[in-house]
């Protein structure tokens, strides 16, 4: 090759590198500039901690994850989630948007998830968490929920103390069992094993399959209680969300599993929960 050609390629290369190294944000025309510069009262960057409700799981019409519709992060055009309100009052936060959440995950799981929060420096964090702890098995004791409660968030009272946490209660789980024990479609779906503390054998009114489902009842509410005093603890950052009394109906759940939030679900959770300023 001749030394023209090795000097033509090395421009080329050192023009391609420079303009990556320095490409600002696209405007609407298609024209480079500046990133949006932080507003005011509003997160830059955001950060989902929980389960499958949060990860968006079985909304997008398929027994997975799907976290563009998620009520917190979602990016997605079926759920004004969060990210999206908040991005349209500081655009700053676009693409800033992480979602930690795992289908199946429990309480135990949140400190790690809360661990890699802290690795991502985010400014505003949700969490909701614990229906799976009462779903299946043993049911977590109130207290050891609380221990895993309290070792996440200190990770991120120490990791992140400016970040704003939103700490939002179980929904009132119980209420699915009660909308769909008489909807035969409903019954068929259970029969493959969700929730199976709540939801296993749902016509059944046999003192044992009833004090069962008051059992987890019970649960979900002890957990709200640990929820709520936890974030009271951790002080001024955190903002306790109170949804058990959320009155919602059988169209909000996923035909998937008649049990975790469809699209319509997960927008009701952002408008229930969005909380329009950022000022705690």
């Amino acid at each position: 090759m001749s030394r023209r050609w090795v000097v033509v390629l090395v421009l080329c290369a050192l023009v391609a590198l420079g303009c990556k190294a320095t490409a600002g944000a696209v405007s609407g025309d298609g024209t480079e500039g500046p990133p949006p510069v932080p507003v005011a009262g509003f997160p830059s960057s955001m950060v989902a901690l929980g389960d499958s409700i949060t990860a968006g799981y079985g909304s997008c019409f398929a027994p997975t994850a799907c976290p563009r519709n998620s009520w917190s992060t979602g990016d997605g055009t079926q759920v004004d989630s969060h990210y999206r309100r908040i991005l349209k009052s500081n655009p700053a936060i676009g693409g800033h948007n992480r979602n930690l959440a795992v289908p199946g995950a429990r309480v135990n799981a949140l400190p790690g998830q809360a661990a890699a929060a802290v690795g991502a420096k985010t400014d505003y964090i949700t969490v909701l968490v614990g229906a799976n702890d009462a779903c299946s098995g043993d049911m977590t004791s109130p207290s050891a929920f609380r221990a895993s409660l309290d070792d996440a968030l200190s990770t991120l009272k120490h990791g992140l103390p400016q970040a704003r946490l939103l700490v939002v209660s179980l929904p009132n789980v119980f209420r699915v069992w009660e909308l769909g024990h008489t909807n035969s479609f409903a019954v068929g779906v259970w029969k493959s094993g969700i929730c199976p503390n709540l939801l296993a054998n749902p016509t059944s009114t046999a003192p044992a399959d009833t004090a069962r489902r008051q059992a987890f009842a019970d649960r979900i509410t002890a957990y709200n209680g640990q929820l709520r005093d936890a974030c009271k603890q951790y002080g001024s950052r955190c903002r306790f969300d109170d949804i058990s009394t959320f009155a919602f109906d059988l169209t909000m759940l996923s035909a998937i599993d008649f049990f975790h939030p469809n699209a319509s679900g997960q927008n009701a959770l952002a408008d229930l929960t969005y909380p329009g300023t950022f000022t705690w």
